[in-house]
């Protein structure tokens, strides 16, 4: 909170040294207008390991891996104060997650076996956005809120004979925040944004399998830069 009270300072004190045309004049006195949302996000888990896990005979270590996506989604914003907007963005996101498994075998050597979890969300989130005062074109803000999520390709009920295969659960839900800034350009804003998702359920579909026994939870974690044209 204090950072952001200085970036509003910070912000003032330019807007006393500089003055631009200003754009899009009226379009913060709209009660509702829509966008489109374009980014990439980098997909993680949080990893609980099982108690008896140094007790196996070979996997010592379970790392989490993440890797790279792409979503996009359709923006809704409700006006409801000079500071303060409703915002619901529904999305769809492309996650790929790995986890790294290390294996040291009782007879002598090692070895590392990385497995890939795919995911399609279609994405529901609410999130409240709170707006400093506009300063010529720009402005900063911040936005939290709930999110919840349906894996379109989950495995989770699907009955397979495949060991190698970690099931996730198809749904997830969990909190959102996020800090972005407001450019007001001649025809439209332009909002770049980073937020992070933080999934409270346990995704793990528990099997007695070499890859999903080793693990008590497994928990999204997902960090999002996003562009939004509204």
């Amino acid at each position: 909170m204090a950072g952001l009270l200085l970036v509003l300072q910070w912000t003032d004190s330019r807007a006393q040294l500089h003055t631009q045309p200003l754009n899009l004049g009226r379009y913060d006195k709209q009660k509702i207008h829509f966008g489109f949302s374009l980014g990439i996000n980098s997909a993680n888990f949080r990893v609980n390991l099982a108690d008896d896990l140094m007790n196996r005979d070979s996997i010592y270590r379970v790392d989490p891996d993440p890797v790279t996506g792409l979503n996009l989604g359709i923006i809704s914003n409700l006006r409801i104060g000079d500071h303060f907007d409703l915002r619901f963005i529904p999305a769809l996101s492309f996650c790929q997650r790995g986890l790294v498994y290390d294996f040291v075998y009782p007879a002598g050597g090692t070895a590392t076996v990385v497995k890939q979890v795919e995911s399609t969300y279609l994405e529901f989130p609410v999130m409240l956005k709170f707006k400093s005062r506009r300063v010529n074109n720009y402005r900063v803000y911040v936005l939290g809120g709930g999110r919840y999520s349906i894996d379109m390709v989950s495995q989770a009920k699907v009955k397979q004979k495949d060991k190698d295969i970690i099931k996730l659960s198809r749904n997830d839900y969990g909190y959102e925040i996020g800090i972005g800034f407001d450019f007001y350009l001649e025809y439209f804003k332009f909002s770049p944004e980073i937020k992070m998702f933080q999934g409270l359920p346990n995704l793990l579909v528990r099997e007695n399998t070499p890859y999903s026994s080793p693990i008590d939870a497994l928990n999204s974690k997902i960090f999002f830069l996003t562009f939004n044209f509204e």
